[in-house]
């Protein structure tokens, strides 16, 4: 304990770190801000009546928790960061039908470029299409014949302002996720995403307490929920580290077909290589129907198929989970290409024990990388749909969504990469880390 503290002291003694930490807080504080500013002709007080009666275990109640509230609070960043998200899904699927979107990725620093303003353009036709899914469900509720909807403002001006302001926003939150990625700490997007899931907690902690404090819940089953909690945890962050290493051979010195000395490395390949990028791809698909849906409150019909994605339906979690696998498996392919890393190899004169290089290598690696991302896969779909079984289980819909699911995920790999980056900033100046005991005294 004493070295942790120490660790964080350190901190603060290297300017540059200390810089990027506070301007990667200043920047998550006006994200913060900006979830509690109410639309423009939205009558508050009615919005906090009808905000009561809502439905928090639907999807769109956690929609509300990934942007931290500003969805209930009909705030000018009530759409959050997903629409970027949406429009990145969608530009890396391109990416696998189309020639020119493969060629951008294959292009290095400037394709990187290229793809990330492809990006950006994209997301202003996702968040104005959210936006006008957002001004036709906020124009649906109401408190008695009261609208939230203040009635000096004609519909059509509140949706066009709404559009507008909702799209601007969005585009204004991209920005200042790239501004954290650039001159802060940590990814930028991942960590408004961060900061919207963790302002939850302190509610979702309290509502819990009500329910000991005025015995509608038994202390005993209380304490069962938190070991059971801190088990999930527990076994997130073994899934997040855990890697598998494969040894790679390096010849000293070659004389004809002759290696002589040499010396071995390792390749780690991680169980989980996507991160939570995969849990946040999937949630973003998830809430397209709903999304869709939401221009049709008056519908029987759409209602009807509303509840399917229903947040706490089983159909929903088949989906969603299905979807988790498909986006490990695809964002995997993106992030760790066999065939670069046998590339790489055979031009440095390495080789895999027993493996031929070129394609065997490839082959082998990919068979490898394939069968321990599957384990990794379905962990992360079991994860992400037990909030489902909580909630049918009693436990109050903040902290099953909170403690059980995409949430928790989220917050463990960006809690974990982030203490990455400050870690790789301590080492590189000669103070001792966060992770004392295995880096350093290696290095040393």
């Amino acid at each position: 304990m004493k070295g942790f503290f120490e660790s964080f002291r350190n901190i603060f003694k290297i300017e540059e770190l200390r810089n990027r930490l506070l301007f990667t807080l200043a920047i998550l504080v006006v994200v913060r801000i900006g979830a509690h500013i109410t639309l423009p002709g939205i009558d508050a007080t009615i919005l906090a009546e009808a905000s009561k009666n809502q439905a928090s275990n639907t999807l769109f109640g956690l929609y509300d928790m990934f942007v931290g509230g500003a969805f209930q609070n009909a705030a000018i960043f009530a759409l959050g960061i997903m629409p970027y998200i949406s429009a990145s899904i969608i530009i890396q699927l391109l990416g696998a039908v189309f020639p020119y979107f493969q060629k951008l990725q294959k292009e290095g620093e400037e394709g990187r470029k290229k793809i990330n303003q492809l990006t950006r353009l994209g997301t202003i036709p996702v968040a104005a299409l959210q936006a006008w899914g957002v001004s036709v469900q906020l124009g649906s509720r109401s408190v008695g014949d009261l609208s939230v909807i203040s009635p000096e403002i004609s519909s059509a001006f509140f949706t066009f302002s709404t559009v507008i302001i909702l799209t601007g926003a969005t585009v204004f939150m991209m920005w200042l996720g790239e501004q954290i990625t650039e001159r802060g700490i940590g990814n930028g997007i991942s960590l408004i995403i961060f900061i919207g899931i963790i302002d939850k907690f302190p509610y979702s902690v309290f509502d819990e307490y009500q329910l000991v404090s005025s015995g509608a819940r038994n202390i005993l089953v209380e304490i069962i929920y938190i070991i059971g909690f801190l088990l999930i945890i527990a076994g997130v962050i073994a899934v997040t580290v855990a890697t598998r290493r494969i040894p790679v051979q390096y010849a000293k010195r070659v004389v004809g077909r002759k290696v002589f000395g040499g010396v071995t490395q390792y390749i780690p390949m991680k169980v989980n290589s996507a991160g939570v990028m995969p849990l946040i791809f999937a949630q973003s698909i998830m809430f397209v129907p709903s999304t869709v849906l939401s221009f049709f409150p008056n519908s029987e019909f759409m209602q009807s198929v509303a509840q399917y994605f229903d947040y706490t339906s089983w159909f929903y979690s088949i989906v969603y989970g299905l979807l988790i696998v498909f986006f490990t498996y695809f964002y995997t392919a993106i992030a760790f290409n066999p065939k670069d890393v046998s590339d790489n190899m055979k031009k440095q004169g390495g080789f895999i024990p027993g493996v031929r290089p070129g394609k065997p290598t490839s082959d082998y690696i990919d068979n490898i990388l394939t069968k321990i991302t599957l384990p990794g896969a379905i962990f992360l779909a079991i994860i992400a749909i037990i909030p489902t079984f909580l909630m049918k289980l009693g436990v109050t819909t903040g902290l099953s969504q909170f403690f059980g699911g995409t949430s928790l995920l989220i917050i463990v790999g960006v809690a974990l990469d982030t203490l990455q980056q400050i870690e790789s900033h301590l080492l590189m100046r000669h103070y001792d880390g966060f992770m004392k005991s295995g880096k350093i005294k290696s290095r040393r």
